[in-house]
């Protein structure tokens, strides 16, 4: 693909954290290719996939693998180039560092003077953000939900009290689960699910997580994930360590009953209490 006309720009010693698109490649933009064109060197996540963004508009550059397990040397010897020359960080979509390698070579460049410019363009959580329909004046990126339940659900009992709207990256594996843990915690929040953002097949749906996890165990999602949960609404039922009320129910009775006991005194359902005790008490 011929290149566009570019903006003028006369290449600088430093690094350039240059965000990429995050599925359409028309989401480039005219600065980005211009760094791009001109920069010594490329650090990128996977060479192969920057490579065929460069290729498609025309570009040749020298390429460096770096990715979170680059051993320091790596990481150095990009740092040194960066003194002399123009070197861009890439991350394979969207902006680097956002849930993506980069943090320890931009704060070493720092560190180490050199200049750091930020080109930015495409990133799916704010991608998602703007177009979901939650309140945007307020929110937080949390990255990617922990993979085993219990680690996932101390997170969002931990971020239960902010007030604003929580933005997550989630794999399609893994959404299911996600949606029924944040159902258990908060029945009542409304949900977002953006995925495959400027693709094809683009979607947000939103509603809430129960309504949301029962839709995709009946449609299995493809494609990667922006998870959004609005912000808690005044009359919000607290959150409960309902591990910490089980086991102090198991104590004394046994599981059925102290399911029974704590979904009394919380309004969790019975069934999911239950299964979790059971697996306190196998645990």
């Amino acid at each position: 693909m011929a290149l566009p006309t570019l903006p003028a720009w006369e290449p600088i010693a430093g690094l350039y954290i240059v965000a990429t698109p995050i599925g359409n490649l028309g989401d480039i933009t005219l600065r980005a290719l211009a760094v791009l064109q001109g920069a010594a060197l490329i650090a990128c996540e996977d060479t192969r996939v920057t490579g065929k963004l460069l290729n498609l508009y025309g570009i040749k550059a020298r390429l460096q693998r770096l990715d979170d397990h680059a051993p320091p040397e790596v990481r150095a010897r990009v740092i040194d180039e960066a003194r002399q020359a123009a070197v861009v960080l890439v991350s394979d979509a969207g902006t680097p560092l956002i849930s993506d390698p980069g943090y320890r070579l931009v704060r070493e460049a720092r560190a180490a003077g050199i200049t750091v410019t930020s080109i930015p363009g495409p990133c799916a959580a704010v991608s998602a953000l703007a177009m979901a329909g939650l309140p945007s004046d307020r929110f937080l990126f949390a990255g990617f939900l922990p993979v085993k339940d219990k680690a996932r659900r101390e997170m969002l009992e931990g971020l239960a009290d902010v007030a604003g709207t929580l933005v997550f990256y989630e794999t399609a594996p893994r959404l299911e689960r996600s949606l029924l843990a944040i159902a258990e915690l908060w029945p009542t929040r409304e949900v977002a699910v953006a995925r495959e953002l400027t693709k094809l097949h683009e979607e947000c749906r939103t509603g809430t997580a129960a309504a949301l996890a029962k839709h995709y165990a009946a449609h299995p999602p493809k494609g990667e994930i922006v998870l959004l949960i609005g912000p808690p609404g005044e009359d919000e039922a607290p959150v409960h360590d309902t591990d910490a009320l089980l086991r102090a129910a198991l104590a004394e009775a046994g599981p059925g009953k102290a399911a029974g006991i704590v979904a009394k005194e919380t309004g969790i359902d019975r069934a999911a209490l239950y299964a979790r005790a059971l697996e306190l008490k196998g645990g």
